[in-house]
């Protein structure tokens, strides 16, 4: 984007310096059209790019994650959101399982476990919208779905030893789908990069767009700057290189099953 002055984007939206910066933090809405004049005034002549934001402020439909809004924390809704808009999913989990293929007594012990403590009423909520999310795998416009699983995550025992058989089972189906590859970074690999944080890398319908999630215990963060995604694209290429092959990932999760 052109080296465009805040004062000279106000102007050219016929807005103030703080609304520009509500704009910015997606606490203010802004028109298609203010949208693609501001793309103009900067430059920007990547059409597809445009057309994916304006897509993005303005949605054809609503949300099937806003019927949770103010029932659950935002930032969920966001991974929601985020997944939904994405064509191409990467993870890497480190400690629990892909929250995509949760099932729901493993998703409950999951939500069950976080401090403070939540009401019953609340865990549920979030089980249910964390259900919903696997939408995104399924159907005509399934996404690809590419997961890194360190060992230690598929033996953790979240819900008991049944709960975590049926969940590794559904993890052997689910990888056998077409657009779903699953992979296992076994603790003979050694060391590894991310130091231990669960991240989603969500590609966009250009590059610009690509985001990453990272969990905390205060919630989803995310950033979308070049650096970074870049750091993390690297981080990926390395799960690639030393974790099993897929048929391999799958023998390994499949034992561990019948361990439990």
């Amino acid at each position: 984007m052109a080296d465009v002055s805040a004062e000279s984007a106000a102007g050219v939206l016929g807005v103030s310096r703080s609304q520009l910066s509500s704009i910015e933090q997606g606490l203010r809405a802004v028109s298609e059209e203010r949208l693609r004049t501001l793309a103009i005034h900067c430059g920007v002549t990547d059409e597809t790019y445009v057309d994916s934001l304006a897509t993005l402020a303005y949605p054809p439909e609503r949300g099937w994650w806003e019927a949770y809004r103010g029932a659950i924390p935002s930032g969920l809704l966001d991974v929601a959101e985020l997944e939904w808009h994405a064509t191409r999913l990467r993870t890497v989990q480190t400690v629990h399982l892909p929250g995509l293929l949760h099932q729901g007594a493993y998703a409950r012990a999951v939500f069950g476990s976080v401090i403070p403590a939540l009401a019953a009423s609340e865990v549920e909520l979030r089980v249910a919208q964390r259900m919903q999310r696997r939408q995104v795998l399924e159907g005509d416009n399934a996404r690809e779905y590419e997961g890194y699983v360190h060992e230690a995550a598929l033996r953790m025992q979240f819900g008991g030893r049944r709960a975590t058989r049926e969940q590794l089972e559904h993890l052997c189906e689910v990888s056998e789908w077409d657009n779903i590859t699953l992979r296992v970074l076994s603790v003979e690999a050694g060391a590894f990069p991310g130091a231990g944080h669960a991240m989603l890398y969500a590609e966009g319908a250009v590059r610009r767009l690509d985001t990453v999630q990272l969990d905390s215990a205060h919630g989803p963060e995310f950033t979308h700057t070049e650096p970074q995604l870049a750091k993390y694209r690297f981080h990926l290429d390395w799960m690639d290189q030393h974790a099993l092959s897929v048929d391999a990932s799958r023998d390994y999760i499949h034992a561990i099953a019948r361990q439990l």
